[in-house]
């Protein structure tokens, strides 16, 4: 596994960082499809023993209890100290005028909640999982600010939201002298690039971490697209995110099928090793639900695709509105 430095900090991190949003309870929360602890427990296992250094959830996943998973499974198979563990707040957690969102009240009601499901006493990172429309960015970043200083949070990044919403927060914070958003975790992958245009010149530019959530689109580069899995007929979210050109879409599918069959590698190793060549992209973020997605993602770290294999991945690409915030 190789390392690199997390955006402008001394962080190390995993060039692949494991998404648990597939751990949790399924009776519980938005995603009957997740694995429970007793399945989950040997894929967090194995990533780390392949030298996955992040394990990346939510509050909001499985109503918490992924965060409970991840808790338990790093103190029976690592050390605390050689796990950077990564959360998030915003979403609905209860149904009240203050269960979600970016409010004061809400930081530091959230960092409390999440730290008693991980059984820690500092997540690493900690980060705001969408724009709160409804709360001045200058009290969630002080907010998070005091957190740092608390010693409960290491380092505060952000997800999916516009450039221009970024740019506001990060200066913000240097206004005032407060910790800044150290990384990006953003909505990129062949089926969706809308980042290239703002977000990723963006991130370069200020040294920014990006970390890109599904890289596979939700499996669809994975398989043929009429496929239909048990995880697409539940995931509402999901299905939400790759249906506004259809007919492009299904052809880089089928243009990632013909270079994998070329190269005699699974679909995913080629989907994967293209956001890992992208400019800027420090870490993927991938979930797993059977072994062999772990084995193919660290594969895929090896596999240089070249130029003439990325504009024919690329070419098909039509302008997509952008998918997974607003």
């Amino acid at each position: 596994m190789e390392y690199v430095k997390f955006g402008k900090t001394g962080l190390k991190v995993s060039r692949l960082w494991l998404g648990c949003m597939t751990y949790g309870t399924p009776d519980r929360g938005k995603h009957p499809w997740t694995m429970p602890e007793e399945a989950s427990r040997p894929l967090i296992k194995q990533a780390l023993e392949l030298g996955i250094n992040v394990l990346d959830t939510a509050n909001s996943y499985s109503d918490g209890t992924s965060e409970e998973i991840v808790g338990r499974a790093v103190k029976d198979f690592a050390r605390r100290d050689e796990i950077v563990i990564a959360t998030k707040l915003c979403l609905p957690m209860r149904d009240e005028p203050n269960g979600k969102g970016l409010s004061r009240k809400a930081v530091f009601t959230e960092i409390d909640n999440s730290l008693r499901r991980l059984g820690t006493d500092y997540v690493d990172l900690y980060q705001i999982h969408r724009w709160d429309y409804d709360t001045p960015i200058e009290e969630t970043l002080e907010a998070l600010n005091d957190l740092v200083r608390m010693g409960k949070v290491r380092y505060i990044g952000a997800s999916s939201m516009h450039a221009w919403q970024f740019t506001k927060a990060i200066y913000t914070s240097r206004l005032h002298g407060w910790s800044e958003f150290v990384s990006m975790q953003d909505h990129l992958n062949l089926l969706h690039r809308e980042e290239e245009r703002e977000m990723l010149p963006l991130c370069i530019d200020q040294g920014i971490a990006v970390v890109p959530w599904s890289p596979l689109a939700r499996g669809r580069l994975t398989r043929d697209w009429d496929e239909v899995t048990e995880r697409v007929k539940t995931d509402a979210f999901g299905t939400t995110l790759y249906t506004q050109a259809v007919d492009a879409d299904r052809k880089i599918v089928e243009e990632v099928a013909r270079l994998a069959k070329t190269r005699g590698v699974p679909r995913a190793q080629i989907a994967l090793a293209w956001v890992a060549q992208k400019s800027g992209v420090t870490a993927p973020i991938i979930g797993a639900s059977k072994p062999q997605h772990l084995t193919d993602a660290v594969a895929a770290l090896a596999l240089n695709l070249t130029g003439d294999e990325i504009k024919a991945l690329e070419a098909p690409y039509v302008p997509h509105s952008i998918a997974g915030y607003q």
